[in-house]
């Protein structure tokens, strides 16, 4: 009747009044203080939980990248640079702790 979008209202045995999720809590919201707090309350802690998880993520790739650059330099050093310097050559750029 009030040509609301978002929401039907069905009349009889299996009737009832049915609305957008969004315009539901709004409704709910406005009805009941509780669940506006329930609310916002749930959206805090989702947020937060999505926080922690993307640092998590980011952590993880921090973490492998550095594993990956240390894995890729040592393979340089080991199998190319070798083969393209001399070996007195070898010690002047790779110098141990030892020499």
């Amino acid at each position: 009747m009030t040509g609301a979008i978002g929401m039907k209202s069905t009349a009889g045995r299996n009737g009832g009044t049915y609305a957008h999720k969004d315009i539901a809590f709004e409704f709910a919201s406005w009805v009941s203080a509780e669940f506006k707090l329930f609310l916002i309350k749930e959206f805090q802690r989702l947020k937060d939980e999505e926080i922690n998880t993307r640092t998590l993520e980011w952590n993880l790739t921090r973490s492998l990248s550095k594993i990956n650059y240390r894995i890729h330099t040592d393979a340089i050093a080991e199998n190319i640079i070798p083969h393209l310097l001399l070996p007195a050559e070898i010690c002047q750029i790779y110098a141990s702790s030892t020499s």
